[in-house]
């Protein structure tokens, strides 16, 4: 078997069987196409049969000299999940990473933010903020209010569409990694901020390949992640807050929030579309002081 072909091989597993994203897929199969390159430059005789520990491990070291531990286990892990589909398609037998141990990391806890600095961000967005004739102040408030009101994704705000807004019923459909879907509930004050911005976007000329989306930019085009990036940016730089936030800073918040009021852990695992109860709890950095609050509370002897 050549190594192209165990990659194509690969990668449609990953999209057929795991119902995997493009961008997934190319995040899996980053550095299985910097070892085929290792291999191939260095004139080394070992398919994706053949390979053994001594290469990898070799390629391993060259690699990741200037990786941090973190992007260190990443590769590692990327290229044990390779050599074990090749085991369970009985291209091999043994994991030539097997005796190679990953790093250890610390658990990276993103950042949060109050509800204070979440108010402070949407009061100085500019509501009367016009380009082209068309009000992207409303438009912008109402991106906010959606991140931090549904804890989404920035891929899964983009992508959002007219369609999958239900709001008789109190709910949104996500569509999360993998082309997963979940039903999300939406506030009644996001849901008044969504149709303020559609209104406006009734009088926008929007492109074909657009018709759906909900969030556009002037020219009647799906917003892209960088822009809402970009609208972040500008809006901590004015409001002078001074914390590094992002898309996902608003994605945490909201779990956060939910969990420091009590919220239960596998509702929120099930709203932000989490497989696995695990991510759920790294998003959860709470102090001890409310964690003895739900001990004290809970707890039937206390």
């Amino acid at each position: 078997m050549k190594w192209n072909d165990a990659l194509k091989d690969y990668q449609h597993y990953l999209k057929i069987e795991r119902g995997l994203s493009i961008n997934s897929i190319e995040n899996y199969t980053y550095d299985i196409k910097k070892l085929i390159t290792y291999v191939e430059s260095n004139s080394i005789e070992a398919s994706p049969i053949k390979i053994n520990n001594d290469t990898v491990k070799a390629f391993i070291y060259a690699t990741s000299k200037s990786l941090n531990p973190r992007s260190q286990a990443r590769l590692i892990s990327g290229l044990r999940n390779f050599f074990d589909y090749l085991i369970f398609e009985n291209y091999r037998e043994t994991n030539p990473l097997d005796l190679i141990e990953s790093p250890k990391i610390r658990r990276k806890l993103p950042d949060t933010l109050s509800v204070e600095d979440i108010d402070l961000l949407i009061k100085t967005i500019d509501l009367s903020y016009q380009y082209q004739g068309i009000n992207l102040g409303e438009r912008n408030r109402a991106i906010m209010e959606t991140l931090y009101s549904c804890g989404l994704r920035v891929s899964e705000l983009v992508n959002l569409k007219i369609s999958d807004l239900f709001f008789d019923e109190g709910f949104i459909k996500v569509t999360g990694k993998g082309d997963k879907q979940r039903f999300v509930p939406i506030s009644e004050s996001t849901q008044k901020y969504i149709s303020i911005w559609r209104e406006i976007r009734n009088h926008i000329e929007v492109q074909p390949e657009s018709k759906d989306v909900l969030f556009l930019n002037y020219k009647g085009k799906k917003l892209t992640r960088a822009m809402v990036f970009t609208i972040i940016k500008r809006l901590v730089e004015k409001s002078g807050l001074n914390k590094n936030v992002s898309p996902h800073t608003f994605r945490h918040s909201f779990a956060t929030h939910l969990l420091e009021n009590g919220a239960d852990l596998r509702a929120i695992q099930m709203m932000l579309g989490h497989e696995s109860i695990t991510t759920t709890e790294i998003y959860m950095h709470v102090d001890r002081s409310h964690l003895s609050e739900v001990l004290n509370k809970y707890h039937p002897r206390k």
